[in-house]
């Protein structure tokens, strides 16, 4: 849970010095800290964003892993593929050897 402070004693002690009554000042305080409180319970912490980036990390390798997989045997079919074209050219264009 994200934690931010509002410190509602210095608010209240500027509002009064700034002419407000005690009732005026404390309802403001306690206006503004309920107005924030529900975006501030919506947002994530350092600790969260890294938790996500450290799975997305693994997904990510996990998933390069699983393409070299796939790829393997297609490199090995055009490398096949390869040899065999080249020794068919060189067969048609050098017969004699």
């Amino acid at each position: 849970m994200l934690a931010i402070t509002f410190d509602t004693h210095t608010f209240i002690k500027k509002m009064r010095a700034a002419g407000l009554s005690e009732p005026q000042a404390e309802a403001q305080a306690e206006a503004i800290r309920d107005a924030f409180a529900p975006t501030i319970e919506g947002l994530a912490t350092k600790q969260d964003l890294q938790i996500q980036i450290e799975s997305l990390r693994r997904d990510m390798k996990e998933m390069e892993l699983r393409i070299a997989a796939e790829i393997a045997p297609l490199r090995w079919g055009m490398a096949v593929s390869v040899a065999t074209s080249l020794a068919i050219a060189l067969k048609l264009f050098m017969p004699g050897h």
